[in-house]
């Protein structure tokens, strides 16, 4: 068999087996849904106990209570005894910018260079990502797809999970910058002799400079008149003038009022901090600037061996209570297949003393103000996108979270997923075998 014959089998194979994974997205809603009886957990922190809700046309058009005396539409659901909810919203995701961690071709998070704000992952999105699917049935219908590594990462974007390409999937395009802002401390490097514990970071101030100096070159480059091109900076140009956010991947309390004090001085308007782990530190620094938190995933230990064992369970509350506007987010080891947590994380802050409801928004509404969505997203209201689930029971308990259906922008959605497509075929097996 010669290079050609193998490349064509090789292609054959592929497309194969990409059909096979290939979900195919739902159509546009054609006919009215109303959904009786169910617990509506609207996402503001308000709960209606025995609700109707009806949507057309993938907009939500009554929400009220089942003693409200009103015609029902179309399809009726009976969901008498359980619960819906807004679609949950995944900020800071790499959902659809990997399949395989150990293959470095299915990588595309991240790019050579370290400004690179003119990169946009949106382009990369594969959006028949077999991850993507497996998502769905725990609630999580919207993401925030956003690259990694250097400087300035590029460029994040908003879609929904449920389409063809990047193209149908996206809510928002271009939605903010990406900015990891450097340590004060670094781990040591073992491999040139040094002991491998924390040690102060010796270029801190120069990074900061060269972050200072490309933000303020950029502005720089925005009001001058001239017909000369530069990608890097026309990225940025959206920060001047609060049109994209500026989303600071930082941890430390120095590093967070240094990039507060910097970032505001070089005339970025709006900032949203990503990890944020010594945030409650400077929470009235925050709240006095309206900047909002992304706070680190709450299943990971504390950083420091001094800190409760608890600090990161508790973060978001902590937040909460300062009066920060908080949402959750997933990054971290095996973040793509745990973003499928995302509702059990906002569960687990309820664990720490913070009101379901409230919690609740951590992965609703909250999420979908800091994405610059909510208008559209985020809560169950008139004139809003019908973009929403019903759960059998409560969808922030793994151990009741169980879907029967899913709906964005009003179109049903499968929930099935490679995952359940061999439960039931094994199931199968065992079932004969007995």
């Amino acid at each position: 068999m010669n290079y050609i014959q193998k490349f064509l089998l090789l292609f054959i194979i592929g497309s194969h087996l990409t059909i096979l994974g290939q979900q195919t997205p739902a159509d546009a809603q054609n006919e009215a849904v109303t959904i009786v009886g169910a617990t509506a957990h609207i996402g503001d922190g308000t709960v209606i106990e025995k609700s109707v809700i009806i949507f057309e046309n993938g907009k939500i058009s009554i929400v009220t209570d089942v003693k409200t005396m009103i015609p029902y539409k179309g399809k009726i659901i009976n969901a008498d005894g359980m619960h819906v909810y807004p679609g949950f919203i995944a900020p800071n995701t790499t959902l659809g910018l990997a399949e395989i961690g150990a293959v470095r071709a299915t990588r595309d998070f991240d790019e050579i260079g370290s400004m690179n704000p003119h990169i946009r992952s949106i382009i990369a999105y594969n959006a028949e990502s077999q991850v993507i699917e497996s998502l769905r049935p725990n609630g999580v219908l919207i993401g925030q797809i956003t690259p990694r590594s250097g400087v300035i990462s590029g460029t994040s974007s908003v879609v929904q999970l449920d389409a063809w390409n990047w193209e149908d999937a996206l809510i928002k395009e271009d939605d903010g910058v990406h900015l990891n802002w450097p340590s004060t401390f670094r781990r040591g490097r073992w491999w040139e002799g040094e002991s491998r514990g924390f040690h102060p970071n010796k270029d801190y101030q120069e990074q900061l400079d060269k972050i200072s100096s490309f933000i303020m070159n950029a502005r720089s480059f925005g009001k001058a008149s001239s017909n000369s091109k530069n990608e890097s900076f026309e990225a940025m140009q959206g920060l001047f003038d609060g049109s994209k956010k500026l989303f600071v991947h930082v941890n430390g309390e120095k590093e967070i009022i240094d990039a507060v004090h910097l970032l505001k001085e070089n005339g970025v308007m709006e900032l949203v901090l990503v990890g944020a782990y010594e945030s409650y530190k400077v929470a009235d620094l925050l709240v006095k600037n309206n900047i909002p938190v992304l706070v680190r995933r709450v299943h990971t230990i504390p950083t420091n061996e001094d800190h409760d064992y608890d600090q990161t369970f508790k973060l978001p509350k902590m937040l909460v209570d300062k009066g920060v506007l908080v949402a959750l987010q997933t990054s971290g080891q095996m973040e793509r297949m745990n973003t499928r947590n995302l509702p059990f994380y906002a569960g687990q802050v309820v664990g720490q003393g913070l009101d379901k409801e409230v919690a609740l928004q951590l992965i609703t509404l909250n999420a979908a103000k800091i994405l610059g969505i909510d208008k559209e997203y985020g809560s169950l209201e008139k004139g809003k996108s019908a973009t929403l689930f019903i759960s059998e029971g409560d969808a922030l308990d793994v151990r009741s979270n169980l879907l029967t259906h899913a709906f964005i922008d009003g179109r049903e959605i499968s929930l099935e997923t490679h995952q359940t497509e061999l439960w039931r075929r094994y199931t199968k097996k065992y079932e004969t075998e007995e």
